[in-house]
């Protein structure tokens, strides 16, 4: 076996644990802490309560908000101005993925400057960054402990993936209370993002047997609890298990990468603004059917993990076939099974969002190789 190395931030999970935010956040050497969150989460009251914490840990602060789905460069360049004019020395995220991504790349660029182009790819980041704490408010983009930060180009008008250890937050608090104000579109969309983060670094080439069992765990939590999640809101149990899920599928793909489906979204989600993760429900069966040559045994192990309901459906040797079908059918159960067409696509666009997908980092590490014309078809075959 190939020694590989495997990180994780501090973790700390469970009902309550963004009480622990002002102590986690003191402990990092903080005085004064950049707070960056969003709109939504500032009217659901989270950002409140962290700031009573904050508080009672004896910090000082500051507030940057000004963020939307789907992160600009131009938002992250404000928060950048902000933070160097604040006099903070540490940064705290209440909120999902987007407020997340943009304090990385905020504390990135306020420790090395340049620009976010200098730093789009693998391993570009020199210059450490300041402490980062993050309590997450989703539970799909992992970005609580992943070392990705991705950032849309809004003159290319598509992602940039942003992958360095470098960016890896110090602690991660996860409480499950913080998913209950979730509307049930986004609780949906967030866990098909943590289901595909599974299933493709599961099947990835730098996959491991370490990052193996948290994709595999992800993946038999969503299929026991997603439904759940998005149907009964309150339910503090699948919230729980959902939070789990998004946990572990975020450690497995910050050690083991992606691949196509997200190379593909990411274009997507540049192009139009769409969410992350119903851009992922509607691609990621369609990878998985291109992907299926180069990984039938793993496939079966996805099938295995989605239930006894997905390994009574049909004989043995039509497993790996049936884990891509779950996958379809868990889409349209929780009412997310469209096609690119539907939510604004135009064809004339899909050979330039196949090209650009292949500069995609997370392409590098796809289980089976694809070019121009591969991806191409995917995208038609989505469409």
């Amino acid at each position: 076996m190939n020694i590989r190395k495997f990180v994780t931030p501090e973790i700390i999970f469970g009902q309550g644990a963004l009480s622990q935010i002002g102590e986690s956040a003191a402990r990092s050497g903080a005085s004064k802490v950049f707070v960056v969150t969003d709109r939504g989460v500032m009217e659901a009251g989270w950002v409140d309560q962290a700031l009573h914490y904050l508080r009672a840990a004896g910090l000082d602060f500051e507030i940057f908000s000004d963020i939307t789905s789907n992160p600009k460069d131009f938002e992250v360049a404000e928060g950048v101005s902000h933070y160097l004019r604040s006099g903070c020395d540490a940064l705290v995220v209440v909120g999902g993925g987007s407020p997340a991504d943009t304090a990385k790349a905020i504390a990135m660029l306020a420790t090395n400057g340049g620009t976010l182009r200098d730093f789009e790819g693998i391993n570009k980041i020199h210059l450490p960054l300041p402490p980062m704490v993050i309590a997450p408010t989703t539970a799909g983009t992992g970005s609580e402990v992943s070392q990705f930060a991705i950032i849309v180009d809004h003159q290319r008008r598509l992602k940039m993936s942003i992958i360095s250890k470098s960016l890896i937050p110090d602690i991660a608090i996860i409480d499950p209370e913080l998913l209950t104000t979730k509307s049930p579109r986004l609780a949906a969309a967030t866990g098909m993002d943590a289901l595909s983060h599974a299933i493709e670094s599961y099947v990835s080439l730098a996959a491991t047997p370490l990052t193996d069992i948290h994709a595999l765990n992800a993946i038999r939590l969503i299929f026991g609890y997603l439904h759940r999640c998005v149907f009964h809101r309150q339910d503090l149990e699948a919230n729980t298990h959902m939070a789990m899920a998004s946990l572990n599928a975020g450690i497995a793909f910050s050690n083991a990468i992606l691949g196509a489906g997200h190379a593909m979204t990411h274009q997507v989600d540049g192009l139009l603004d769409t969410h992350h993760g119903e851009t992922n429900a509607m691609l990621l069966p369609h990878v998985m059917e291109f992907n299926l040559p180069a990984c039938r045994a793993k496939y079966e192990e996805i099938a295995r993990a989605m239930g006894p309901e997905v390994l009574a459906a049909g004989p043995p040797e039509t497993l790996a076939e049936r884990a891509i079908n779950a996958v379809r059918q868990l889409a349209c159960d929780i009412r997310l099974g469209r096609n690119l067409s539907a939510v604004g696509l135009q064809a004339e666009s899909l050979r330039t969002l196949s090209r650009n997908a292949l500069n995609d980092a997370c392409l590098v590490t796809n289980p089976r190789h694809a070019d121009l014309v591969d991806i191409q078809r995917i995208f038609e075959k989505a469409f």
